[in-house]
């Protein structure tokens, strides 16, 4: 009953983090050794700089970082010294998304580096392969015009799975089309899956029981596919009796144990997995139930946000085995959590940063910063020793780890 996570480029430097929830898609950062104490100054700011709204997340790969924002009417794809900041090449395509809601009209989707490229999922559902070298388009689907998907909330949202030599993307399209497996090196459909509508989930692999799955979560539910074929191990319903919801934490695989979360009265639940599909061995609303942000899994707990966004989430600690709540930080609001090492690193919606041993005896941060202004909704990466973040507006560098 061993689990392993392989991320997107096969074998990653463990100073990269080049896809979302970083090398192993599950918010750890292995080899990061962080400084655990601020100076009275706050940790420090490498480099910082502009950039247009969305809130894709920045990825690093081989000292290069990716972000994928939109400036005026284009979506635009920016490749940067990640030690500097500094421009190494930009491309863009014009891009006429609307935010029904008024949030923000630009790229939700985390790029994905592997193999020499960058792969980039737009709100309008624009599925572009970009050359990491150079930024030459290497090919583009227009997956909207393809298949046909629905706006959904928020547009499209879903960050590529690069598995093996296939880009694996939660569209929601019709005839069939709701996962489907793009070539790597042309973009050619190698396979389509369920018919389910999109999420805001997006998909993890793992080798569970010594064979290879794609867990991704839909607008309906969690299915196990085959990242070979496609092949549909199991279809397991999971969402909301609301329509005004959405599912959109990623699945996290411990050992043999599926967690999923979502919120709008979903709840969470740890399942037990098997091929014809998973059983339940806890479940509840009132444990951890993730709004957007994945939670992460250390020794035994979880630790990640349980409520609504707009209600002011708790942070907690939960026992995995059992679902019972270890901790609770109550209305602590609304950001994300990762984990370097044997230390969960916050950062809020509010731009705070905040670092804190996972362990079940409580939440003790040993340091805390302000590093960005209000409105800090995108995932960060952790790489080689910085965190880079961004805003509605800003990027942001900071050096977290140890001289």
């Amino acid at each position: 009953m061993v689990i392993a996570f392989v991320a997107a480029n096969g074998n990653p430097a463990l100073a990269d983090w080049p896809q979302f929830l970083g090398p192993t898609r599950n918010g750890v950062c292995a080899d990061l050794k962080l400084a655990t104490t601020f100076p009275p100054a706050g940790p420090p700011i490498v480099w910082k700089r502009d950039v247009g709204q969305g809130f894709a997340g920045p990825v690093v790969a081989g000292g290069k970082l990716v972000l994928f924002n939109r400036v005026d009417d284009k979506e635009k794809v920016e490749c940067l010294d990640a030690k500097s900041g500094k421009t190494l090449w930009a491309a863009d395509y014009p891009t006429a998304y609307q935010d029904d809601f008024g949030f923000d009209e630009g790229p939700r989707a985390t790029p994905a580096i592997a193999g020499g490229r960058v792969y980039t999922y737009g709100a309008e559902g624009a599925l572009n392969c970009w050359d990491l070298a150079s930024g030459r388009n290497i090919w583009a689907v227009e997956t909207k015009k393809q298949f046909a998907p629905g706006k959904g909330f928020f547009g499209m949202a879903c960050s590529p799975l690069v598995e093996g030599n296939a880009v694996i993307v939660n569209i929601g399209g019709g005839d069939g089309a709701g996962v489907v497996a793009f070539e790597a090196g042309s973009g050619k459909v190698l396979w389509k899956a369920t018919n389910d509508a999109a999420s805001y989930s997006s998909p993890a692999a793992a080798t569970i029981h010594g064979k290879r799955y794609v867990l991704s979560l839909t607008r309906a539910g969690l299915v196990a596919l085959d990242p070979a074929n496609g092949k549909v191990y199991f279809d397991f319903p999971y969402r909301s009796r609301m329509n005004a919801s959405v599912n959109a934490a990623t699945p996290l695989v411990i050992d043999d144990r599926i967690f999923v979360s979502a919120s709008y009265g979903t709840g969470a639940a740890l399942l037990q997995f098997d091929e014809k599909g998973p059983t339940k061995i806890w479940a509840g609303d009132n444990i951890l139930s993730n709004h957007y942000a994945t939670s992460v899994y250390a020794d035994g707990f979880l630790y990640g946000f349980d409520g609504r966004q707009e209600s002011g989430p708790n942070l907690r600690c939960v026992e995995l085995k059992t679902g019972k709540v270890r901790w609770s930080e109550d209305h602590f609001g609304a950001g994300t959590i990762l984990l370097a090492g044997k230390e969960l690193v916050v950062l809020t919606e509010k731009g705070e940063l905040i670092l804190a041993p996972a362990t079940a005896q409580g939440f003790k941060p040993t340091a805390r910063a302000q590093v960005l202004a209000f409105n800090v909704r995108a995932y960060p990466a952790l790489a080689d020793g910085c965190l880079y973040a961004r805003s509605t507006d800003k990027l942001v560098c900071v050096q977290l780890g140890k001289p």
